[in-house]
């Protein structure tokens, strides 16, 4: 009996040929593959082994990106909360920087501080996580915080260089103005009039928009600080442009009036150095003494005089030109950090105020948006370093007050500033003296002296 061909159907879906065999007693499909379809079977599975290495790498990348992400804002939140501990710690311990300026320059810590403690790791949280994770309430507080230790910050900025032009322009206001009592008065006021802008409308709702309010409700999971046209002239105003506005005008005082006095100074105490010199040459002359080789040495003897000083200088006259350079390099030193604090905070304040007068038409990108905060928070950290770099008192603080921290010596007592700042002046006019008496000049004394002793014998 002859056996049955198997049929072969053809299925257009998968591109294989199905055999049906009918002469078994339970009829079979075998499934045949052609080389056609052998080649797409291969291609799709190296693609697929591509596509899984891809997200592998991105997997990698992404786990990268987040280290790095976490180390750097890590390493500011550390270094803003460390280093203005630093700060007042350093002013508590050392009696001479218990000035009034360093009044406002700790409560500026102080505010500097709790930024990094508040601010900065809320928002670490949030980029770190991509989600708010706190909660309706906790996003109100968050913002509130954020805007009231940021606005005290420039406040204290603001009160600093008020300081800084009574003491340089109005030096002899500035004791009558400047006293503790208007201190703590203008301390109290940085430290109460932001809650105007930064608690009151937040939890009534006033700084944003019905609509965003609306979709906070139903995404608690999102905290995007999105406010009215309203509220963002209004907090920008009082937080940056109107305190920047003084500092920016009370500086150009400041900087134009150093510079006068510092010219003043050399002006007066070189006619005095000159003045001194010709009427030293002419009772040398009235002797009978002749300065053979005197061209080369007076130029000498006047030069070091005019940068050096008076020759009969006073302690007084010393103290009253060491307390004028401390004070127009404290002016310096201020001004850089209002100068850091501008450059800090002007990016943020620009992107705050242009995105929401332009609203949906402009969008920015996520990561602008973290920059510009960042870069804002950064100036937190900044401060203690610019105190350490330009200011010699903080300097030796710092490295007295890290000494105690971290050596065996715990419970030595604070390094006394003004005992090393009497050996320096005294260093100092020891080098002044000996450049003032060259050995020209020093040579015609002992020949002067020396004359008379012959014409007493």
């Amino acid at each position: 009996m002859a056996s049955n061909p198997d049929i072969k159907i053809a299925d257009p879906s998968s591109g294989q040929n199905i055999r049906y065999n009918s002469t078994s007693s339970t009829s079979s499909f075998v499934h045949t593959t052609t080389p056609a379809s052998v080649g797409d079977a291969l291609l799709d599975n190296l693609t697929s082994t591509v596509t899984l290495i891809v997200e592998e790498e991105q997997e990698w990348g992404d786990i990268l990106t987040l280290i790095l992400k976490a180390g750097a804002m890590g390493f500011i939140i550390l270094a803003a909360i460390f280093g203005n501990l630093l700060v007042i710690v350093s002013v508590m311990r050392h009696r001479k920087l218990r000035i009034i300026t360093n009044y406002f320059v700790v409560s500026l810590a102080l505010a500097d501080m709790l930024v990094a403690m508040v601010a900065m790791t809320f928002n670490a949280s949030v980029q770190l996580t991509g989600r708010w994770m706190f909660g309706y309430f906790m996003c109100d507080v968050w913002n509130s915080l954020d805007v009231y230790f940021s606005t005290a910050s420039i406040l204290h900025l603001c009160c600093i260089s008020v300081d800084r032009y009574y003491a340089i322009v109005k030096p002899l206001k500035y004791p009558i103005n400047m006293t503790k009592r208007v201190v703590a008065f203008m301390l109290l006021n940085t430290w109460v009039s932001p809650a105007i802008i930064a608690f009151v409308p937040i939890f009534l709702g006033w700084y944003t928009t019905d609509e965003n309010q609306l979709y906070r409700i139903k995404h608690p999971d999102e905290c995007d600080f999105k406010v009215n046209k309203v509220y963002v002239i209004v907090s920008s105003s009082i937080s940056f442009w109107i305190p920047c506005t003084i500092m920016v005008f009370t500086y150009l005082a400041i900087f134009k009036e150093a510079n006068r006095q510092e010219k003043q100074l050399h002006s007066r105490i070189g006619n005095a150095m000159l003045m001194n010199h010709h009427r030293n040459s002419r009772e040398y002359n009235s002797n009978g003494d002749v300065l053979s080789s005197s061209g080369g040495s007076s130029k000498t003897l006047t030069m070091h005089e005019v940068h050096h000083g008076d020759l009969h200088s006073t302690p007084t006259k010393d103290r009253n030109i060491i307390k004028m350079k401390r004070e127009h390099k404290a002016a310096r030193t201020l001004g850089i950090i209002m100068g850091t604090f501008i450059l800090c905070w002007l990016p943020f304040f620009l992107w705050y105020v242009s995105t929401t007068l332009c609203g949906e038409a402009c969008p920015c990108p996520d990561i602008v948006v973290a920059v510009v905060f960042w870069i804002g928070y950064f100036n937190s950290t900044l401060n203690p370093l610019i105190y350490a770099y330009f200011n010699r008192d903080f300097r030796e603080a710092f490295k007295n007050t890290l000494q105690c921290a971290f050596c065996s010596l715990c419970r030595r007592p604070p390094s006394d500033l003004e005992a090393l700042d009497v050996r320096r002046h005294s260093l100092r006019y020891d080098e002044r003296t000996r450049s003032i008496y060259s050995e020209t000049y020093l040579k015609h004394i002992d020949r002067r002296r020396s004359s008379e002793f012959g014409s007493s014998l």
